[in-house]
């Protein structure tokens, strides 16, 4: 117990201490919380073996699962709050439309060139890892985004366009990701399954938007019963926590296999509770702050995580430099399509789809599930090759594309984030 306390104190200063260095280059300190992650991994300053100074191995690291998916539990339940009725009445429907296109976009991109990949190379590729890349590569990082654009207090028409997009997106890749696993099922196995492609995805939906929306209701009835500031906030973390807990459930109605999303789950406890609450965005900043630390170490063990060995396979990074210039290119170009179909401002439309590049958790969690398949361990080298390079690079990018829409200002003397709160608030 005493080392993986140290293991965590070290982890936060480690962070915390090195995005002072990355703040003098302009740099997001999420980019700072994985190269430290990345240092105090079991490939860099972990390898010494010291107990308590870094993450000796991927075990260990593995260990410490409970605390990144109750932060992303966290950040799922926050950034619910951005599904305001208020807010949808006006761009709900281009947010539902953009989503959804840029995903089926760079999905059928991503497949499209694998495929072709395969076809001049067999060897190489096989079609079902070709067909379940394609299908991964449509989710984006929440986190990440979420991230940025608190550190810098980002506002405007595309902040908000974007954590609603980022919020759809994870439906929607959850859907071509089942669908892409049962087809790719079929072809290695030799017959298809239609409870694995249609049921068992629309089930998961239906089930984690349901729990959703019973602990959003229940957390505003219980919070009725404190009147303190301080209580309300800690219901509303117990509440999380709880619902972290139950959507980790999995069970079985007869051959039908049931579960839950974690992110939906908890981005509909929020969506939920945010428009039935009258003291929710009060509540929402204080959780806020409550979870930041937590997040820090999100982000710190995501980098300790990373595999570096993919680094020397030759096929891996052939096949991932691929998938990163497919994918990007998918974000990018359906981003702007979609956009330009909702008549989106150009300024949005121009940076929408770089603000999507980020990728993490749940691209590896889907990775994970593939493994089953033929190249099932090519298919999760090729991901955290992609997630390397994404999660070091899209923070800055996502940073870059709201500076130039004028969502955050350049950092000069004075921090970012302090000249963006001040401009909130003279515009509130």
């Amino acid at each position: 117990m005493q080392t993986y306390l140290i293991c965590l104190a070290v982890a936060l200063v480690g962070g915390l201490m090195l995005s002072r260095l990355t703040k003098l280059i302009h740099l997001p300190a999420v980019t700072a919380y994985l190269i430290a992650g990345l240092l105090l991994g079991p490939f860099c300053l972990g390898s010494i073996r010291l107990p308590g100074f870094g993450f000796n191995s991927l075990e260990q690291v593995e260990t410490l699962s409970i605390v990144t998916q109750t932060a992303l539990g966290f950040i799922a339940f926050t950034i619910g709050n951005e599904f305001r009725l208020s807010q949808l009445k006006s761009t709900g429907a281009k947010a539902i439309t953009i989503g959804i296109l840029q995903a089926v976009i760079t999905t059928l991109l991503v497949d499209a060139v694998l495929i072709l990949l395969h076809l001049c190379f067999p060897n190489i590729i096989s079609l079902p890892s070709a067909i379940i890349l394609g299908a991964i590569a449509s989710a984006t990082a929440p986190a990440a985004t979420l991230m940025v654009v608190r550190q810098y207090k980002a506002d405007g028409p595309l902040t908000r366009l974007l954590m609603l997009v980022v919020a759809i997106d994870d439906a929607v890749g959850l859907l071509l990701f089942s669908a892409s696993f049962g087809i790719a099922t079929a072809l290695s196995q030799g017959h298809v399954s239609l409870l694995a492609v249609v049921v068992e995805p629309l089930l998961e939906i239906i089930l984690s938007l349901g729990l959703g929306a019973a602990m959003g209701w229940l957390l505003n009835w219980v919070e009725q019963f404190f009147h303190s500031r301080s209580k309300r906030m800690t219901i509303s973390v117990a509440f999380v926590l709880l619902t972290v807990g139950l959507s980790t459930l999995k069970f079985q109605i007869g051959p039908i296999h049931c579960g839950f999303s974690l992110l939906l789950v908890c981005m509909m406890t929020g969506t939920i509770f945010c428009n039935i609450c009258d003291t929710s965005e009060e509540l929402m900043n204080r959780v806020e702050g409550w979870t930041m630390p937590l997040n820090i170490l999100f982000f710190v063990i995501s980098g300790a995580e990373l595999d570096l060995n993919v680094l020397a396979s030759p096929i891996t990074l052939l096949i991932g430099v691929i998938y990163i210039l497919a994918r990007s290119a998918g974000k990018y170009y359906g981003s702007n399509l979609s956009c330009r179909l909702t008549r989106q401002d150009k300024p949005i439309t121009d940076n929408l789809g770089i603000t999507l590049l980020p990728q993490a958790g749940v691209a590896l969690g889907m990775a994970l599930t593939a493994a089953s398949l033929p190249q099932g361990d090519l298919t999760r080298n090729v991901v955290l090759f992609a997630v390397l390079i994404y999660e070091l690079v899209g923070p800055s990018l996502t940073k870059r594309s709201l500076i130039a829409v004028g969502e955050i200002r350049p950092e000069g003397r004075k921090s970012a984030r302090t000249l963006n709160a001040n401009t909130n608030q003279k515009s509130s």
